[in-house]
């Protein structure tokens, strides 16, 4: 595609985040729009993400953006127009500990006041509805139906090829050098393939958003960790809810297809951009989940992969306009969690740059000041 020289918005990264926001723009009539992305749509931490969409959080702030996200995310198919195998299967939270019980109750207890239908079940009620897990020396599990999980690929591309059909221009293998201001206000970006100038930029670029960041003289809070995943040979459908430990440290979802696809993090990983596979990581997931899902004992696993969790100090996203440079904003630091927030923060941050100010979800307090006025930080990761 022929690269123009001005558009109203560019936005830096070629993820959810980003085509999402393009695609709200574009839904609300600003399509002189370019999505620029230095190698191809869903290349990065989105496109090596586990899929999954969560409401149950330990922060008010996570669980209405996800609450929103999936309002859209429910009326997708017809918002949108692409099929993205989104399935509402739950997730299944499960407490290892008496401190986890507790820790859950109180989470159970926001999430209801914030209009979730979660749970609190008894190891017993657990064994009735999910036989399959061994849940020896699990003492209780929270429970949300209308959780689930859905391809982040398609997600991606779906956005991006409806923005595209509103006028909005998605520019692959297109990097970002340099980003262009002129007494204290954005001016364009540099590429490799020219000069491109812009009203506004937003920096979407995930892994890479403290980088874009220092592109315009901002110094983001946020460092990117590698975090590994596998997937199995399929299995007839049988699992709907993700099931994930914070204590044990993983979790395991069936895809549409039977697959079984399956995380964990890694406390002893520096920050970084490497995203190399690791033996390590092979040895103690296949080492440690048949002991909760005895399935799996002789399951082939069939591919292994890694991606990035762009982390904050408090793992609550980054979404701002930027004080010292007019018309920059950044929607990042999801710390592995961006895919299932995309749908309300894309819509939020295209409702700030349209109309001044985010109409659907209030996110004054994800702002970048926060960090100078003592934070508390989302608990609920693996």
């Amino acid at each position: 595609m022929t690269v123009k020289n001005r558009y109203r918005v560019v936005i830096i990264g070629g993820g959810v985040i980003g085509t999402a926001t393009a695609f709200y723009l574009a839904k609300s009539g600003i399509r002189n729009v370019a999505v620029l992305e230095k190698d191809y749509l869903s290349s990065g931490s989105t496109g090596r993400c586990g899929g999954g969409i969560r409401q149950q959080w330990s922060e008010r702030m996570n669980v209405r953006l996800a609450i929103r996200s999936v309002e859209h995310f429910k009326r997708f198919h017809s918002e949108v127009g692409f099929d993205i195998e989104y399935n509402q299967g739950g997730y299944l939270l499960l407490a290892f500990t008496d401190e986890e019980v507790l820790s859950f109750n109180k989470n159970t207890s926001m999430q209801q006041e914030e209009g979730l239908d979660v749970v609190l079940l008894s190891r017993e009620e657990t064994a009735k509805m999910f036989p399959f897990i061994n849940l020896r020396n699990v003492k209780a599990a929270a429970y949300c139906q209308s959780d689930g999980h859905a391809n982040p690929h398609l997600t991606t591309f779906a956005y991006a090829r409806a923005a595209q059909r509103m006028g909005v221009d998605i520019l692959t293998h297109t990097s970002v050098k340099r980003i262009l201001t002129e007494n204290g206000r954005i001016t364009g970006v540099l590429t490799d393939r020219g000069e491109i100038e812009a009203e506004v930029v937003v920096n979407a670029a995930g892994g890479y958003s403290h980088e874009v960041g220092r592109m315009a003289g901002i110094d983001f809070p946020t460092e990117s960790y590698k975090h590994q995943i596998f997937v199995t040979e399929p299995l007839e459908h049988f699992m709907d809810p993700l099931v994930i430990s914070f204590e044990k440290n993983f979790y395991i979802r069936q895809t549409k297809s039977g697959n079984f696809i399956m995380g964990q993090g890694d406390k002893a990983e520096l920050p970084g951009h490497d995203i190399t596979p690791t033996w390590r990581f092979l040895r103690e997931m296949t080492g440690k989940m048949p002991e909760f899902f005895p399935f799996l004992s002789d399951m082939r696993i069939l591919r292994h992969w890694a991606g990035l969790y762009n982390m904050s100090p408090d793992a609550l996203p980054i979404i701002d306009r930027s004080c010292e440079i007019e018309n920059f904003y950044c929607a990042i630091g999801f710390s592995g969690h961006g895919f299932m927030l995309a749908p309300a923060v894309g819509e939020a941050v295209a409702e700030w740059i349209v109309y001044g100010e985010p109409k659907n979800v209030d996110i004054s307090n994800l702002s970048l000041n926060r960090f100078e006025q003592g934070f508390s930080r989302e608990k609920n990761i693996v």
